[in-house]
């Protein structure tokens, strides 16, 4: 069984609450990620993404992206933990449409992220190593028929 801790993204972008939209934006834009884990002793609470930055239309003026991250990130999180079967992670996403998957430990403690591009990859992968397998497959069927 594929893990979800074997797949996740363990190298992760994070801020604190009481960081500014401004860097939050920053970060998104720079690390040219979509979804920013926010931790606070190294716990989950919450979640921003470059939409919710949008939504909230605090992307512009100089005050509003001085507001703490805080007051826009989503709260109410569902996580999953290292050892989830990666299908069901899937799933899940599938399920309730989620860009991302935050990965916790039984402490609360964030330790990677699991998101939509991270199986597009993986589908991309897959897909190519099928296509190896059904060429090394039709080279074998011509050189038999030879």
């Amino acid at each position: 069984m594929i893990s979800v801790a074997d797949f996740m993204t363990k190298d992760l972008v994070t801020v604190r609450g009481s960081d500014d939209l401004a860097l939050a934006e920053s970060l998104l834009r720079l690390g040219g990620i979509r979804h920013l884990p926010v931790v606070e002793d190294g716990r989950l609470v919450g979640l921003v993404t470059q939409r919710d930055i949008l939504r909230s239309g605090h992307s512009g003026g100089a005050d509003a992206r001085r507001l703490p991250v805080s007051q826009i990130m989503t709260r109410e999180l569902t996580t999953v933990r290292p050892a989830m079967a990666l299908a069901h992670a899937a799933r899940l996403m599938l399920e309730r449409k989620f860009g991302c998957l935050p990965v916790c430990d039984d402490d609360g403690r964030l330790v990677g992220i699991v998101t939509e591009a991270d199986f597009v990859r993986f589908a991309a992968d897959v897909a190519r190593d099928l296509d190896l397998v059904a060429e090394a497959v039709r080279a074998q069927e011509r050189a038999g028929r030879a």
